[in-house]
């Protein structure tokens, strides 16, 4: 395969990398940008952190997802976005393991709902592999934020 045509292909995996993790984060942000109640009680079922402080996380989590994912998807400060949202899903793998290693019985709230849920009704393992493979996104970009069809490329001329 010539130079060129693997840097091709690589812009396409970056192009796949930003849509996919972009995507999710807007879709996540959207659905829980008009219940931030629900959204706040999600975060709040982790009980990781103090009830006051998982309530302004659970307000904010919305527009943080839409903003970055915005980003993502434009093409613009990809490096740091995806660091973002790499780190999120980091975070996000760290509350779902936590809870599933102290037996809570909860909904994600990944996108919208969350809270209690019946026993045997959790999902983490296939949670977890899913928010590893958009953390794997993230991080390709923080290595590699090249990609096709990018503002980033096109306003500021990056490469």
């Amino acid at each position: 395969m010539t130079t060129e045509r693997r840097e091709r292909v690589l812009d396409l995996v970056g192009l796949l990398a930003r849509l996919v993790l972009g995507g999710v984060l807007i879709v996540a942000g959207a659905l829980k940008v008009g219940n931030p109640l629900g959204s706040a009680r999600a975060v709040q079922a982790y009980r990781l952190l103090p009830f006051e402080v998982a309530e302004v996380v659970g307000y904010a989590l919305p527009y943080v997802e839409i903003v970055l994912g915005v980003l993502l998807v434009l093409g613009l400060f990809t490096r740091a976005s995806a660091l973002l949202g790499a780190l999120l899903m980091i975070a996000f793998i760290i509350g779902i393991g936590s809870a599933w290693a102290r037996g809570l019985s909860i909904d994600c709230g990944c996108f919208g709902g969350g809270g209690a849920v019946a026993e045997g009704e959790t999902k983490y393992g296939s949670e977890i592999a899913r928010d590893v493979v958009f953390a794997l996104c993230g991080l390709w970009l923080v290595w590699r934020p090249r990609a096709l069809l990018s503002l980033e490329r096109r306003v500021f001329g990056a490469a």
